[in-house]
């Protein structure tokens, strides 16, 4: 089994051979292979081979997009049959071909260097990909001829990569991954081999090419020769009568969307900054000195740069790969996911099922009731996000499940939630009373969500929590209200007349509560008339079951 680096400027093929991790080099002894592609008057480029022929670039920014992100500086799209597709030379691709054609020389390269065929791979993804980026992800795979045994988040991969020597270390490190299109941070604990992500942060919008973007608008050039340009910062103080710290200042936004992912992460994680013993640098765009500075500020501490940062993504794909086949045993991986996961409920609800930092695989579930009487069936719709709102949260699909009637609050449908280490979502739903299950997974139906939108939701999750809770409590109490009011006239007529005034007088003074706080929208006023209404209403409540029961 083969690990795949499949990154946005470059890719890389691994495996374990000795108990170690080695990245493979192709025939030319070249160990990174350029994530370029172009297809000229029928003849396929790929890699270096493909420089000279106006290749697709940073083709993983779009995979698994409905739309191109006004970020994308890749060259000449346009939406097909609803997915984008890139020009590739002279032919338009789609970005699952397009890394198709990139994993399947990754693979040629494997095999020419095993003397074997391959036929599993275990490959990285961003952390923050959501499942439509993940399915297509695989989907490529697939097109190349490889089944994908596991998606692993690039941050981890790169710990895995710096913990195989350190195995019987106790200690916290933040992975800090910038590579040419996506930005992660992971928060990872290491425990005498074993691996567990505590929080994870990112940003799929933001990588490399947004600083050669800043760059070739201070020198008025192309992109092509902004990203040649940047590389003489690495040990010149001005490029071209740009100075290092114009260049610094002009991406001072970028530099704050990192700095935001990783005090949320720090956060999420529960670990303030002087807990973290390392900070790990990882990914071709950490080459920067703009972003090591910016990193020690962020972490008040100097990076560990103790790893190859366009290979240890790789090595790290390569350590999991040993992992499953059983060639690496000091390590064990923990991971999570960085979205909760839930379902709508009545009055507009999101009843969390899988919980943000859940580790995963994960599988867990709740049991549901029908609304109304006579209800045959239930519109689940699965929904991602961290406010207490469906409107507020994304939807990732919807479906129906048919149920046995029965009187309301009788009819019980379990929904599963199963999280799988790929990071992709089966929901099940079984109607108990027949055992029979509905199952959907959830791939193609998800939305795409962009980071700049994972940022804000999170911090309006933050910012609204307050005003959220009083919403939902005040909506939970309304449907309490609504059910019992209309239920309280009839008991009034049906046997009021058998109760004293003093009592009738209580629960009336508790039904103008009730309406009042209705009026209100005050959320824990009328939570707490609704219950003093409930209270008041038992002895009523028992005279009307013993006039049914006769």
């Amino acid at each position: 089994m083969i690990g795949i680096d499949l990154g946005t400027t470059n890719s890389a093929v691994s495996v374990i051979e000795a108990g170690f991790p080695i990245v493979l080099a192709d025939k030319e002894n070249r160990r990174l292979l350029p994530s370029l592609v172009s297809k000229t008057n029928d003849n396929l480029y790929v890699g270096h081979e493909a420089i000279p022929h106006t290749p697709s670039q940073s083709v993983k920014s779009l995979i698994g997009r409905e739309e191109v992100p006004p970020s994308y500086n890749g060259g000449p799209t346009k939406i097909m049959s609803g997915r984008i597709q890139v020009m590739a030379g002279d032919t338009w691709m789609s970005p699952v071909q397009v890394s198709a054609e990139i994993l399947k020389t990754l693979k040629a390269t494997a095999e020419f260097r095993l003397g074997k065929e391959q036929r599993e791979a275990v490959i990285t993804v961003p952390a923050y990909f959501n499942d439509r980026q993940r399915a297509e992800t695989k989907e490529a795979a697939e097109l190349a001829g490889l089944k994908v045994r596991r998606l692993i988040a690039e941050p981890t991969a790169a710990a895995l990569a710096y913990g195989l020597e350190r195995a019987s270390e106790n200690t916290k490190i933040a992975v800090y991954d910038l590579g040419g299109g996506t930005f992660d941070l992971s928060i990872i604990e290491m425990r005498k081999g074993n691996f567990e992500v505590l929080a994870t942060a990112g940003d799929t919008d933001l990588g490399g090419d947004d600083f050669d973007t800043v760059l070739a608008e201070l020198l008025d050039c192309s992109i092509s020769e902004a990203t040649e340009q940047k590389r003489a910062f690495d040990t010149a103080s001005s490029v071209s009568g740009v100075t290092a710290e114009a260049y610094e200042k002009a991406c001072w936004k970028l530099l704050e969307r990192s700095r935001k992912c990783c005090e949320r992460a720090l956060i999420d994680s529960g670990i303030k900054k002087d807990g973290l013993d390392r900070i790990i640098l990882v990914g071709g765009s950490t080459k920067m000195p703009m972003v090591r500075k910016h990193v020690a500020e962020v972490f008040q501490q100097e990076p560990d740069l103790c790893l190859h940062p366009d290979e240890a993504v790789a090595l790290g794909a390569g350590i999991q790969a040993g992992l499953l086949d059983g060639t690496v045993q000091t390590l064990s991986l923990i991971d999570v996911t960085p979205l909760s996961l839930g379902i709508e409920t009545l009055g507009g609800l999101m009843n969390v099922i899988i919980p943000r930092n859940s580790t995963i695989p994960c599988k867990k579930g709740e049991l549901f009731t029908n609304a109304v009487d006579g209800q045959t069936s239930m519109k689940v719709k699965v929904l991602q996000g961290e406010r207490e709102f469906t409107k507020d949260n994304w939807e990732l699909g919807e479906f129906e499940v048919a149920f046995t009637p029965a009187p309301k609050g009788q009819a019980r449908v379990g929904i599963q939630f199963s999280l799988d280490a790929n990071g992709i979502l089966s929901v099940l739903a079984r109607d108990t009373s027949t055992q029979e299950d509905t199952h959907i997974t959830i791939e193609r139906s998800t939305v795409d969500i962009t980071e700049v939108a994972v940022e804000k939701m999170i911090d309006e999750s933050v910012d609204h929590a307050l005003d959220d809770m009083d919403g939902r409590v005040f909506t939970e109490a309304k449907m309490k209200a609504d059910e019992l009011l209309p239920s309280l006239d009839e008991a009034l007529t049906l046997v009021g007349e058998q109760l004293d005034e003093e009592t009738k007088a209580a629960i009336l003074a508790s039904k103008s509560d009730v309406i009042a706080a209705l009026e209100s929208q005050n959320g824990a006023e009328l939570k707490k008339a609704v219950e003093k209404l409930d209270d008041a209403t038992e002895e009523l409540a028992s005279l009307v079951m013993q006039s049914i029961l006769g």
